[in-house]
């Protein structure tokens, strides 16, 4: 089984934006959800935010090898 970096790091560039923007807006809905009634795992909000970071690391790595 693959751990998540391994995961992005197969990834094309196109493919990391794409799943930046689904993860930003999955993101946003969790804390409007989040707001209206309590999550039952509030601490997806914080899987969420890590994932987020994950994929932004790996496009700023690529940008700069690129670079």
């Amino acid at each position: 089984m693959k751990s998540n970096k391994e995961e992005l790091k197969e990834l094309s560039v196109k493919d990391l934006t794409e799943r930046l923007e689904s993860e930003k807006m999955a993101l946003n809905q969790l804390r409007i959800n989040h707001t209206i009634t309590p999550l039952d795992n509030p601490a997806s909000i914080k899987f969420k935010r890590k994932e987020i970071a994950r994929i932004q690391t790996e496009l700023t790595a690529r940008g700069k090898n690129n670079a």
